[in-house]
């Protein structure tokens, strides 16, 4: 068999999302030893510049999640490395990172997304739920991901605690209207709808601790919907994953009330590729097994090899 190319997996880091990207990262790894890459893993601490220039692989797989990893800060030193990765590029992943300014890309487009405010916390305007939201309203980090310091306000009481638990994670935050409904996710392989998955959590939402404790929620996929429902949730998925700039794959999360009206709320540059992940479920329910998604995100990486990555 031929030489494959040498690949290093990017995985940890220092956000609040380190142990599920360590998850994601041990999973790509045997994923690719399997398919026969020469593999290497590197935590992404202080050093792991260093040792990626020192390295030269022939491609990079970022496991990270969160923080630096997905905000386009790593994906632009591996640009200034000239070495390719599978995702976004810098640019797309600042933006999707960025809930206020995805929101406001969503609307421009007719995309519906829930009504939202951007406050910083500081201020005097934080110092109570903004009246054009008004109660319940959602409370979340203007750029986290993962359901991280996201919380749900139903009265006034929990209000400031809600606002200090977001802006643990920098001083805007974003507040929406709160709509009742189910939740969905559509997840983007190249430049396809994966079947849309429906997420019945445990919890009040989709937190934290649903998404990564075993049996904390249940995923339904195909999503039991009206098809006219689940293809303008892909529709709209698709849509913002090409209005952001987004390559090879994302996750666009999605809520539905009663009535089966849809609104936008995330995109996801970088999904979990855990045993837990809603990613590799969406693939398997279109009959692409977990290796065969990874072999899929490599070969894209490895196909820029030849040009600078954007």
């Amino acid at each position: 068999m031929a030489n494959k190319p040498a690949i290093a997996v990017i995985a940890g880091g220092r956000s609040a999302e380190r142990e599920i990207s360590l998850q994601t990262g041990a999973g790509v790894s045997a994923a690719l030893q399997d398919l026969g890459y020469p593999c290497t893993t590197l935590d992404a601490d202080e050093r792991f510049i260093e040792t990626l220039a020192q390295m030269r692989p022939d491609a990079v797989f970022n496991a990270l999640h969160g923080g630096a990893g997905e905000d386009g800060t790593v994906q632009a030193l591996l640009d200034w490395l000239q070495v390719p990765y599978q995702g976004s590029g810098s640019r797309a992943s600042a933006i999707a990172m960025d809930k206020w300014i995805t929101k406001a890309l969503a609307r421009s487009l007719d995309i519906p997304t829930p009504r939202g405010v951007l406050l910083d916390a500081s201020g005097d305007a934080a110092a109570r739920p903004p009246e054009a939201i008004g109660l319940p309203c959602v409370v979340k980090p203007r750029a986290e991901g993962s359901a991280v310091g996201v919380s749900i306000v139903h009265f006034a009481e929990r209000w400031e605690d809600a606002v200090e638990e977001a802006s643990a994670f920098g001083p805007w935050v974003v507040v929406e209207e709160y709509i009742e409904g189910r939740e969905f996710t559509v997840a983007i392989l190249g430049e396809r709808a994966l079947p849309v998955i429906e997420i019945t959590p445990h919890d009040d939402f989709y937190t934290y601790h649903a998404k990564y404790t075993p049996g904390a929620s249940t995923h339904v996929v195909p999503a039991h919907v009206p098809a006219g429902a689940a293809a303008g949730m892909q529709r709209h998925a698709l849509a913002l994953h090409r209005a952001l700039g987004c390559r090879d794959y994302s996750r666009v999360d999605v809520l539905m009330t009663v009535a089966n009206s849809s609104y936008v709320l995330e995109c996801n540059t970088l999904p979990g590729l855990t045993p837990l992940s809603l990613f590799p479920e969406a693939a398997a329910a279109d009959g692409i097994p977990y290796n065969a998604v990874i072999e899929q995100l490599i070969q894209a990486a490895l196909s820029r090899a030849a040009v600078k990555a954007s």
